[in-house]
């Protein structure tokens, strides 16, 4: 008894463990989902306010917003490439690497752009543009790049393996049409070896006497004419009498 109630309660327990696992684990996929969808927003409203700075605030506090999304932008568009890249080409991690070192520094500067936002010596900031301009044209040209040297390679990648395929297609294709092709009939070879001549056919019986001499004419008159006459009507041929038959009686006159 004992032991049944010590397993139903390792059951039980175990169901526990496993509940709180279930629950843990969907609270943190619930957890990663809400984060996402709140930086999605986040960044949607960024680009957003920074697209509406570049056209409401003229001179340097537009550019800067400028400058920020075109960062942004670039930065973004790179990260999704290679990270939607390296899940089918291996060699695409490198290029990871690399762009999460650019990532570092694209991450430096924008913070930097944001803090200057708010700096209200407009000239001093109007001196330090050209440097800023300078640093985000090589940020955004590195990761440009990347993005297209790795979408050039999934291109390339695409179109020989379409060749392959276009070629596989046409052998099997002329396979399947194996009819319309002509071969060449191979020219048949002599033979060296003679037939044997048949046997001859055996000689004819020598024929004796009459047989040898009958012919039968072409003619049918002819052929009548050499058969013997014979006489219109056949005389009667006398039967023999034997001594128990009785006497034959005269026919009557009368």
């Amino acid at each position: 008894m004992q032991v049944a109630v010590a397993v139903v309660a390792l059951l039980f327990l175990l169901f526990v463990v496993l509940g709180v696992y279930a629950t843990v684990k969907v609270v943190g996929a619930a957890k990663r989902g809400v984060d996402r969808t709140i930086s999605q927003a986040r960044r949607t409203v960024e680009d957003t306010t920074l697209r509406a700075k570049t056209y409401a605030q003229p001179g340097p506090a537009g550019e800067l917003a400028q400058l920020r999304l075109k960062l942004r932008t670039s930065m973004r568009a790179t990260q999704d490439a290679l990270h939607a890249g390296v899940a089918e080409d291996e060699s695409l991690k490198e290029s990871l690497g690399l762009f999460e070192r650019l990532s570092a520094h694209g991450h430096e500067l924008d913070a930097e752009l944001k803090r200057l936002e708010s700096e209200p010596d407009r000239a001093t900031l109007a001196a330090r543009l050209p440097d800023l301009r300078e640093r985000t044209d090589q940020i955004t040209q590195a990761a440009d790049s990347l993005r297209w040297a790795a979408r050039d390679r999934a291109t390339r990648f695409a179109g020989d393996d379409l060749d392959a395929l276009r070629t596989q297609i046409d052998v099997e294709a002329g396979a399947l049409r194996h009819w319309t092709t002509t071969e060449p009939t191979p020219a048949a070879t002599p033979t060296t070896t003679s037939t044997p001549a048949p046997p001859p056919w055996p000689a004819a019986p020598a024929a004796d006497g009459a047989a040898a001499q009958q012919t039968w004419p072409d003619n049918p008159d002819a052929r009548r004419a050499a058969e013997p006459t014979r006489p219109a009507i056949t005389p009667p041929v006398q039967q023999p009498t034997y001594p128990w038959q009785k006497k034959p009686r005269p026919e009557s006159t009368t």
